[in-house]
């Protein structure tokens, strides 16, 4: 099991953060108190996503984060409606894919079940 993958953002898209993870299930969390000023953490069924908010992030340009998301399309409709970034991918292992561009420019690719589910 994956626990957690950490991801660099501006510390002005904290708040796009929170709103672009929490449509995509996961909630936050606190992290450790001496990790408090810098991180803010998000997790959903034990998977945690740690953003570190530094000036100068790195986005890498084809390295992407992939997750299930609960109610696939209707979720795919809430982050376009709030201004994120989505485009459709081709299905694999019959399931719905997108991808979406989250607050940094993180690719993030949206899966409507895993290989086999």
């Amino acid at each position: 099991m994956l626990h957690h993958v950490t991801l660099e953002v501006y510390p002005a898209d904290r708040g796009r953060a929170a709103e672009f993870w929490s449509t995509l299930g996961f909630a936050e969390v606190e992290p450790p108190p001496d990790l408090a000023d810098r991180y803010s953490w998000y997790e959903r069924d034990g998977t945690q996503i740690h953003l570190l908010r530094t000036e100068k992030p790195a986005v890498p340009e084809r390295g992407h984060a992939a997750v299930v998301v609960p109610e696939f399309d209707r979720t795919l409709e809430r982050l376009e409606e709030s201004g994120f970034e989505v485009r459709p991918k081709r299905e694999r292992w019959g399931s719905k894919r997108a991808e979406a561009v989250g607050p940094s420019g993180h690719r993030v690719e949206l899966m409507e079940h895993p290989p086999g589910g």
